[in-house]
């Protein structure tokens, strides 16, 4: 017999399930975007040059999403270049199809073709950034991706008064994709940027100028800056004279509060800090310099101008005619500060923050260096040597054929190995060539140890993972110690999903494998990728619903 008072109490909670569910339904959205691929004229610099960008802007379109909601984006392809793009920093969980760089997920884009990336941004909040993931395009295929909470949330910082996306840019007065195949070609690397850039603008400094991203803001009041290192090869140093900042988030991940009056990004970083203004009526810069972490310095060849900004008081006692304050900058060499800002950053410490696995099930030392390969025949203007980069002595190399994922779909034999090694050669062995991928179980947990030698040259190299955010444990200069896990912060290490490994220093990371596919992991130096400085991991299908890989979609390019 069915109690009357529990069959109604039943069907109370049926209703209020399914409210809730068609509520979070309801919540969640799809945006729909149009990005239209084409080359344009810039005048900068007292040139006109002519770019590639997204719907005839620089940067281009800001995509503004809430937590939970479906992206849809239908890129079509009306520049001369094959062309990919990348979600830089969304963790595509089972949407690997739609992560895009080239040869790894997908092939290009062709010329007058298109391909619609579908993904969600479910359990993700702050800012991230997209650009093209094919040759060195995304020095101005490039924007903003803000994830906002899902409505209903907030913040768990007070809730500002202003938002503002700064993205920061590298800006060469010739084709990029020129100076690529320059450098290709000759076996060296690129010739260094001609200027800096904010929000596509040069700023007031250099020649011809003729437009300064300004900010207009009122006084006592909290702005949220989301700034992005959109530059190809560049660390930036930014700063806003007479203001510090409250660093909340990294790479779209809420941090412990991290006060600074120097912001730090290495290329693919990005930052979110808030900051009153509560400095006396005016305008002040935003200024951006190269940090230069080469060793030996005397081997330095970076940028060393600087781009600036306005941030100007929105007051009537403001004069416009006044030029703006410039803050102090570090030099161009100050590890010292650089390591500063990405040693000093935590975790939220609240109760619903991420916690470390505490289980590993596969170590890992990965060793990055710079060295020579001999030149090969398609270099036309290389002397008996080429520079080459490479991770545990493998230079990588992309397949040409077959996508690295459509080939672990399909099981395609041919297109790869799985003996990316564990560890790295012995001293003084020979770099060798490969497009060797590392196989990992689904949900493992993996510990990386990132080792950047001292060697000649040396610099800092930004390491990105597609396809997860990974906490780093620790961080340190010299050679890391096998085995010495007391440095280990367990309670609130910082999340990331690029890691600048400082010039002869290390850092560890762990992550777990739980999104099978092809993800790529290489440094965000766009020199360093055609030269080897990469891998692959392979993460297998699990066994339970939800953890296999789904098939391609209808439209993904054809090589």
């Amino acid at each position: 017999m069915v109690i009357p008072w529990f069959s109604s109490m039943m069907r109370l909670l049926l209703f209020l399930f399914a409210l809730i569910l068609a509520r979070s339904v309801a919540d969640a959205a799809t945006a729909n975007y149009t990005f239209t691929v084409e080359s344009m004229r810039v005048s900068q610099l007292c040139n006109s040059t002519e770019i590639i960008a997204v719907n005839g802007q620089l940067p281009g379109p800001t995509i503004e999403v809430n937590e939970g909601d479906e992206v849809a984006v239908n890129v079509i392809n009306g520049s001369p270049y094959n062309l990919t793009i990348h979600w830089h920093g969304i963790l595509q969980l089972l949407t690997p199809w739609a992560d895009g760089p080239s040869m790894v997920t997908q092939c290009p884009i062709q010329p007058n073709a298109s391909y619609t990336y579908r993904f969600n941004v479910t359990g993700q909040e702050g800012t991230l950034w997209w650009h093209a993931h094919s040759s060195f395009l995304r020095a101005t295929v490039y924007g903003a991706l803000i994830i906002r909470p899902r409505n209903g949330s907030a913040y768990p910082f007070p809730a500002p008064d202003q938002e503002v996306p700064i993205v920061l840019g590298e800006w060469w007065s010739r084709n990029v994709v020129d100076v690529e195949s320059d450098a290709v070609s000759s076996g060296q690397l690129p010739r260094e940027s001609d200027a800096f850039t904010v929000n596509g603008l040069t700023g007031e400094l250099y020649q011809c100028a003729n437009e300064t991203f300004t900010v207009d803001v009122q006084p006592n009041t909290t702005v949220l800056l989301r700034v992005i290192n959109a530059g190809l090869n560049t660390h930036l140093f930014f700063k806003v004279a007479g203001h510090a900042f409250t660093v909340v988030a990294v790479d779209a991940c809420y941090t412990a509060n991290y006060t600074t009056d120097t912001l730090v990004l290495a290329p693919g970083h990005t930052v979110d800090a808030l900051m009153v203004t509560n400095a006396s009526a005016g305008s002040y810069y935003m200024a951006v310099q190269a940090y230069d972490s080469l060793s030996p310095t005397t081997m330095s060849v970076t940028d060393d101008t600087t781009a600036t900004a306005i941030v100007r008081y929105n007051t009537t006692s403001t004069k416009s005619t006044a030029t703006p304050l410039m803050p102090a900058m570090p030099k161009s060499s100050d590890s010292a500060t650089a390591n500063a800002f990405y040693f000093g950053l935590r975790g939220p410490a609240s109760p619903g923050a991420p916690a470390v696995p505490s289980k590993v099930d596969v170590n890992m030392t990965i060793e990055m260096g710079l060295g020579q390969l001999p030149c090969d025949s398609t270099q036309s203007s290389c002397s008996g040597k080429s520079v080459a980069a490479a991770m545990n002595g493998v230079s990588f190399r992309l397949p040409t054929q077959m996508s690295l994922l459509e080939a672990q779909f399909n099981r395609t034999p041919g297109v790869y190995t799985a003996d990316f090694p564990d560890a790295a050669p012995p001293s003084g062995a020979p770099m060798i060539e490969g497009t060797k991928v590392r196989r990992l179980k689904y949900n493992s947990t993996v510990e990386i140890v990132l080792q950047n030698p001292t060697a000649f040259p040396s610099e800092n190299h930004p390491i990105h993972l597609h396809g997860f955010n990974f906490f780093v444990l620790a961080q340190g200069l010299g050679n890391f110690t096998p085995g010495n896990t007391s440095g280990y912060n367990l309670v609130d290490p910082v999340s990331r999903n690029t890691l600048a490994v400082p010039t002869g220093g290390w850092a560890v990371i762990r992550f777990v494998a739980n999104n099978p596919g092809m993800w790529f992991f290489h440094c965000h130096l766009d020199a360093h990728v055609p030269i080897g400085l990469g891998m692959v991991f392979a993460v297998d299908n699990g066994t339970t619903p939800g953890s296999f890989l789904p098939p391609p979609p209808a439209d993904l390019p054809k090589c």
